[in-house]
């Protein structure tokens, strides 16, 4: 119960619930939450298949370089369509990182998850300190503020609606929050 096994299942769990949610989020009314949510989803679930412990499933050799390519594409598609935007750029950032951990996953000798050790010491420092710095901003940007008294809905100058539960921005950050734990994570076991 307190091995390894258990924390790569809260892993997976972490993850596919994330994937669930950004997948619901796709159902949102503004363009780019839905294009956003697209991408965290694929993230979510991907993370959740590397994550699954090897003495449970043990992928055929062909599935990490599939990994390296999925997620090397979703990176150069998120700079190509981000072109500067800072949430692109993360997008970018972790896609590339689950390609560089694929591709280490790839030419680890026990091809086993979490034990691959083979990875550049120095690019997989720099993504933890990358994820690690974002899971510390994401967490301070969670925490509450005073909220600013609302105006009355009477004199026409309140806000035109509630926002439905999948575009509240709280949410959103929190669904990006577990998945920078989840990339520290993974990252730590290179």
């Amino acid at each position: 119960m307190h091995g390894p096994a258990s924390s790569g299942w809260l892993l997976v769990a972490l993850c596919a619930a994330t994937g669930a949610y950004c997948l619901l989020r796709m159902r949102s009314s503004v363009g780019e939450q839905r294009r956003a949510a697209g991408g965290e989803a694929l993230m979510g679930f991907g993370m959740a298949a590397m994550a699954v412990p090897a003495a449970v499933f043990t992928p055929p050799p062909w599935a990490w370089p599939a990994c390296a390519v999925v997620f090397g594409a979703a990176a150069v598609q998120a700079l190509w369509t981000g072109r500067g935007s800072p949430h692109h750029l993360h997008h970018s950032v972790g896609a590339g990182a689950m390609a560089y951990m694929a591709v280490a996953m790839a030419a680890s000798p026990g091809r086993e998850h979490g034990h691959g050790g083979v990875g550049i010491p120095a690019l997989t420092g720099l993504l933890l300190l990358y994820f690690a710095g974002y899971v510390l901003v994401t967490g301070v940007r969670l925490v509450p503020v005073a909220a600013a008294p609302e105006r009355s809905a009477a004199t026409g100058a309140g806000s035109p609606g509630v926002p439905g539960w999948g575009d509240r921005p709280e949410l959103v950050l929190a669904c990006r929050l577990s998945m920078g734990i989840a990339m520290v994570a993974m990252l730590l076991t290179m």
